[in-house]
Parts: C-alpha cells; sequence; structure tokens
C-alpha cells in the first residue's frame, strides 16, 4: 500500500486544487500512469502514480484544495478491496439530524417547524457553490471572490467547461463596460419609481455612483496568492544571504554576425525567433563549467558543487508573476537544442502547461529583464542557488573598436550588461569578477556559426 501526497508544485506554492480524477475507486493503476490533475496559481499539471496497484481510496475529492504533501489517495496491491471508508462516511448523517433539532422530544410541532427552515438555505448555498462550479483553481477562487460574482453565471472555456482566469477577467471586463453605461439609465426608474419623493429619489443615486467615479485618486487591489509567496520568498532569501552586485558589459558585434545572417531562415525552420537569450545562456553555461562554484547551492555550513547544469529561465506570466522552468542537463545542449528548450518551456509557462518537474530543481538562474527594456537590473537569488544573472536590454551605441593596423576607431555597435547578484558565503569577488569576464569572452570571440 503507497499514499499518494499532493507533490511540490513549485518552490513557492502551497497548495492545489483537485481538478481531475483520472481513475476511480478500484481501478488498476500503473506507474507513472496518470492519477491525477491539480491547478495552482502557477501550473495546471497531470500527476502520475508513483506506484502500480490498485487505487484503494480517494481522500479529496474533484474541486478540493489540498496543501502541498497532503495524503489525497491510496494505492494498493493489485486487486486489493477498496477501503471500506465510504461505509462509515453515510454515518455522520443521521448524527447531524437529531443535532438540529432542538429539544429531545420529537412529537412537539415547533421542535420540527424551525429545523427544515434554516436546512434548506444551507443545501441550496451548498449546492450553489460547490455543484455549479465545483473546478475552481485558486487564482480563479480569488478573482471570484474578489470582485463579488457569482460562479454559476460564468461559462467555462476550459476542459470540461472548467471556469478559467480568462473566462473570469471577460466577464470583468464586460460588467465594467456596463458600469460605465450604467449611470445614465439608472436615474430613470429611481425617479419612476420614487414619483412621492423626488427628492430622495435624486439624493439616492448620488452614493451609488461615488466608487464608480472616475475621479478617484487611489484604488485598492489585494496582492494576489502568487505576488505574496514570491514576497516571502524573496524576503527570505534576502535574509538568507548576503547579496553582492557585480556587472559586465558585453559587445554583442560577434554574435550579430551570425545572428543577422540566419534569422529570417531560423524563423522559417524553427518557427520562432532567434533571440541573443540562447547565445546568452549557452555562455553561461560554459562559464559556469569553468567556475563551477557558481553552479551550486548552500547546505547550512556546505557548499554543493553540482556537476550538472539545470539552467532556470524566469518567465513573465503577463505581469501576474513569474515562473522558473528549468532546461534540464544545459551543459550537454549546443546553441540550437538550447534554443528550442528555452522557447518551448517559455511558451508552455505562459500558458501554464508545465509540469512540476519543469518547474524546480534549478542550478543557476536568468532573468531576462532586458526583453522588457530594463538595463540594469539587480535580482534576487533564487534559493538555495548562489547566483542569479540578469540579462538588460541590449542596445546600439558607440564604442572603441581596434583596427588592424592597431590603431582604434570608434563604431556602433550592439551592447548590453550582465549583471549579477551572487552569495558572499560561498565566493568572493575575484571569482564572481571571473565568472562574468569569462562569460562575456566567450559572447565577444567564439565562432557562432560553428554552433548552426
Amino acid at each position: 500500500m503507497a499514499e499518494v501526497k499532493l507533490p511540490q508544485l513549485g518552490e513557492t506554492v502551497t497548495e492545489g486544487t483537485i481538478t481531475k480524477w483520472f481513475k476511480k475507486v478500484g481501478d488498476a493503476v500503473a506507474a507513472d500512469e496518470p492519477l491525477f490533475e491539480v491547478s495552482t496559481d502557477k501550473v495546471d499539471t497531470e500527476v502520475p502514480s508513483p506506484v502500480s496497484g490498485t487505487l484503494t481510496e480517494v481522500r479529496a475529492k474533484e474541486g478540493d484544495t489540498v496543501p502541498v504533501g497532503a495524503v489525497i489517495a491510496v494505492v494498493g496491491d493489485a486487486g486489493a478491496a477498496p477501503a471500506p471508508a465510504p461505509t462509515p462516511a453515510p454515518a455522520p448523517e443521521p448524527v447531524a439530524a437529531p443535532v438540529a433539532a432542538p429539544t429531545p422530544e420529537p412529537t412537539p410541532a415547533p421542535a420540527p417547524t424551525p429545523t427544515p427552515a434554516p436546512a434548506p438555505t444551507v443545501v441550496v448555498a451548498a449546492a450553489s457553490s460547490s455543484g455549479d462550479a465545483p473546478l475552481l483553481s485558486p487564482v480563479v477562487r480569488r478573482l471570484i471572490s474578489e470582485n463579488n460574482l457569482d460562479a454559476a453565471k460564468i461559462a467555462g472555456t476550459g476542459p470540461g467547461g472548467r471556469i478559467t482566469r480568462e473566462d473570469v477577467l471577460a466577464l470583468i471586463d464586460a460588467q465594467a463596460g456596463k458600469s460605465a453605461s450604467a449611470p445614465a439609465p439608472a436615474p430613470a426608474p429611481a425617479s419612476a419609481a420614487a414619483a412621492p419623493a423626488p427628492a430622495a429619489a435624486k439624493a439616492a443615486p448620488a452614493p451609488k455612483a461615488a466608487p464608480a467615479d472616475s475621479n478617484e485618486r487611489e484604488k485598492r487591489i489585494k496582492l494576489s496568492k502568487i505576488r505574496k509567496l514570491t514576497g516571502e520568498h524573496m524576503i527570505m532569501s534576502k535574509a538568507v544571504s548576503p547579496h553582492t552586485f557585480s556587472v559586465v558589459e558585453v559587445d554583442y558585434a560577434n554574435v550579430d554576425v551570425v545572428r543577422s545572417r540566419v534569422k529570417n531562415e531560423w524563423k522559417k525552420t524553427e518557427g520562432f525567433s532567434l533571440t541573443y537569450l540562447p547565445f546568452i545562456s549557452r555562455a553561461v553555461v560554459d562559464a559556469l563549467v569553468e567556475f563551477p562554484h557558481l553552479n551550486a547551492s548552500l547546505d547550512g555550513n556546505e557548499l554543493v558543487v553540482h556537476q550538472y547544469v539545470d539552467l532556470g529561465i524566469a518567465v513573465d506570466l503577463d505581469y501576474q508573476g513569474l515562473l522558473v522552468p528549468v532546461v534540464r542537463d544545459a551543459e550537454s545542449k549546443r546553441l540550437r537544442a538550447l534554443a528550442r528548450e528555452i522557447s518551448d518551456l517559455g511558451a508552455r509557462a505562459k500558458a501554464r502547461k508545465l509540469s512540476p518537474d519543469e518547474i524546480q530543481g534549478g542550478t543557476f538562474t536568468l532573468s531576462n529583464n532586458g526583453s522588457a527594456g530594463s538595463v540594469l537590473t539587480m535580482a534576487v537569488i533564487n534559493q538555495p542557488q548562489v547566483g542569479i544573472i540578469s540579462t538588460d536590454a541590449i542596445v546600439r551605441k558607440p564604442v572603441v573598436v581596434n583596427l588592424p593596423d592597431g590603431g582604434e576607431s570608434i563604431a556602433i555597435h550592439p551592447v548590453g550588461k550582465l549583471a549579477m547578484s551572487w552569495d558572499h558565503r560561498a565566493f568572493d569577488g575575484a571569482y564572481a569578477a571571473g565568472f562574468l569576464s569569462r562569460a562575456k569572452e566567450i559572447l565577444e570571440t567564439r565562432d557562432w556559426s560553428a554552433e548552426l
């Protein structure tokens, strides 16, 4: 018998909502076969069974939100009988009936009269909240709650009619459009209905219109769960690691020679644009092999130096938060393979289609802030790693170049900064500078055409 627990679905994720069971109690289950689907603020993913056997017990129903590490099912040996847990389940219901009666004597009429009155109210409320929209991810549930919406009135476009974040946002936008035009017709019925007291009718709409007034100077927005968890993780990182900051400026003219020549054909054959990020990733990975103490993590008083490079690439989720999908064994991949994997992981991160294994366990992280226009960013270390590089905007600017005759000249080249935050416990400034200088050298001097 093996307990199936909700796995860690990201370093800042603490709970998940079970959205679908692929097996029912009594079904045979193979190891690594999809067992259930779970939704979090970061990913919607299928979770495989850790063992083979028979599903004997399900402890979390579809729609239940459970914490990471909670036991949600039990898989027994092949052919095992289902657990007897469902049998005692009806027992509490008869117990609840006498508790609802205020007096021990069932004969008087007053006793049953108050009992049915509240009972249907509770049952109806439970049915409307759980029956109409049972499959709500945490982010969808939060949006519905914060905007006082009725899940039963939202048409779901997700798998199996599930309500997605986009469905809720579309309804919010639609209501915002209606509220903008609503104040005009609102006074008409008010004045018609309140003919005996026209003064009161005119006074009533005034306070209602105030909250929707476009002249409001402040708006309070509750932090989403992903924002709060990210903040907690960053505060922890700053408290744990003595952050230090180093920067080098890179001339990307050497990269551009190859990139400009092949980018059109690349887009046709690969289906995505060839950006600077794969070149930077390749240079960083090679530099990490030469400076292994940066490809490490701290465990108490020990520096754990990894003999592989699992490169994390931070991806922005439309300003709603960050995910860091991981390119596994990046040191074994050349430029084209890195570019393909970075593009695939980035697209699936934005679509919330990554598996739990794809967003945890990195050994070093790149934060691509340059794509948003930042020219210098001090990123916060992704614990327990010891370094993170921000790849900032690459812009054309004058640089000094060496001429074949030994002289110097001014030319216009694409230039950008590699800015690294690093943990001073792991190494010192000379080591950090040596690593950045090596990455810069690779970018500026390697024959990138050979890589392609």
